[in-house]
């Protein structure tokens, strides 16, 4: 009877251990692939993982703010810190992963040189991202900025633009398909690679390993102590995952642990 019942206790621990489960937002390059990589070894841990694929970078916050995700993992800290000003949210970083340099591309000119006066440039309309390409477009040469802008700098805080060049602020997800409209199309390298670009081999420019927008792993202030998360850090954080990265990306995604 005792032998029972110390197996049926073992057998209980095994199902609740099976039964956690952890739900992550994430676009669907390089991130929910990163994710699809750790999941046999956190299915291995007991840790059920449900990657939910979103095409925008607003919903996965909204959600775990809301509580409807547990986690997500698409954005960088620029891009949180703002979101939390704006909206009021209180949602907080729980590991760096990664860095995607952020490139520049065109399907029209070869290289930056041939840029003609008036050019069309296409940035991403959200703040950090969008001041991050103005900051990309400084470095090149292109254009300067006034002294106090940062990496939220807009449009207005161009202050001097030889080119002339013609700034359109789109949604980060749409310029890919935006790309043989305008001249040059500064784009976030998850969306980069969704639309086959290769970083390393295409852009035009790009971001180098100095880059402080690592991207990072995001959950509400509630739900930092959960296991399930953090088995899932500690699985990311492994050298099998270091060597998916650089092998599958080639350089365009940049391991940041």
């Amino acid at each position: 009877m005792k032998k029972l019942i110390l197996a049926l206790a073992a057998l209980t621990a095994v199902s609740a251990a099976q039964a956690d489960s952890l739900s992550v937002a994430a676009t669907a390059v390089p991130h929910a692939e990163i994710l699809e990589f750790v999941k046999p070894e956190l299915a291995n841990q007991g840790v059920t993982l449900d990657v939910k694929v979103f095409t925008d970078y607003v919903q996965p916050n909204v959600q775990v703010s809301e509580k409807r995700i547990d986690a997500n993992f698409f954005q960088h800290q620029p891009y949180l810190d703002n979101f939390n000003a704006t909206r009021g949210t209180s949602l907080v970083t729980v590991a760096g992963i990664h860095v995607e340099p952020f490139g520049a591309y065109s399907s029209k000119h070869a290289s930056l040189d041939a840029l003609p006066e008036r050019a069309q440039v296409a940035i991403p309309n959200d703040a950090t991202n969008g001041g991050r390409a103005l900051l990309l477009l400084q470095s090149a040469g292109l254009i300067t900025l006034k002294p106090e802008a940062g990496i939220t700098a807009t449009p207005r805080d161009i202050a001097e633009n030889p080119l002339q060049l013609r700034i359109r602020e789109i949604e980060a997800a749409t310029l890919p398909r935006v790309l043989n409209q305008v001249d040059l199309a500064l784009i976030n390298t998850n969306y980069a690679l969704e639309a086959g670009l290769s970083p390393r081999d295409d852009a035009l420019v790009i971001e180098g390993s100095e880059s402080p927008y690592v991207n990072i792993l995001v959950t509400h202030a509630d739900e930092t102590e959960n296991p399930a998360l953090k088995a899932l850090i500690d699985v990311l954080k492994t050298d099998a995952v270091r060597d998916f990265i650089l092998e599958k990306y080639e350089g365009a995604v940049v391991p940041a642990f």
